[in-house]
């Protein structure tokens, strides 16, 4: 079964038109995609690099309604805008990956997903994280304490370095035999 390497990053709005459609991609292809939290946000200040900022409101609309558009064509809703930027962005992602390290990130991620952007509720906050971790079968209180470990937090970083290491620039990315999408 051919791996792609998903790299992404909970605060991406356009990670949300893949993330809802990866299982479903797996299935019909045969396909599995390894999912790679990283801090996108961390490398695109590095390079000086901000997709939307409050000067930009232009590219903001013209992304909102993007994003509206593609989630109908794709079968699935996106109420929009949704609360952007996110303030809790790097625990979000802290919380992917932890659930990389323990087999369920990408059910985290699409509940947080599906949260933020039909329930306009913001990733990495209440009640969207408690929410979408019972949704999953897991302990909130116990997931919460873990992922906010200096463990997962080196870890988190290092997924980034990794991302760096590989020119990833943005979220959603893919890599397919060492080829950047």
């Amino acid at each position: 079964m051919k791996e792609i390497e998903f790299w992404f990053s909970i605060g991406s709005t356009y990670t949300y038109l893949s993330v809802i459609r990866l299982k479903e991609v797996e299935e019909k292809f045969g396909v599995k995609f390894s999912w790679q939290p990283f801090s996108v946000r961390k490398i695109m200040l590095e390079m000086d690099n901000v997709p939307f900022p409050p000067t930009k409101q232009v590219k903001a609309d013209y992304m909102w309604r993007d994003i509206e558009r593609r989630a109908y064509s794709y079968g699935f809703e996106a109420k929009v805008p949704a609360p952007y930027p996110l303030k809790k962005f790097d625990f979000a992602n802290s919380v992917a990956v932890l659930g990389v390290q323990e087999g369920w990130c990408a059910e985290y991620v699409s509940a947080t997903y599906r949260r933020w952007f039909v329930d306009g509720l913001e990733p990495g906050s209440e009640p969207n994280v408690s929410e979408s971790l019972r949704e999953i079968g897991l302990n909130p209180g116990n997931v919460l304490k873990l992922a906010a470990d200096d463990k997962i937090q080196k870890a988190y970083l290092k997924q980034t370095e990794q991302a760096q290491s590989k020119n990833i620039f943005g979220s959603p990315s893919f890599i397919v035999d060492d080829e950047l999408f």
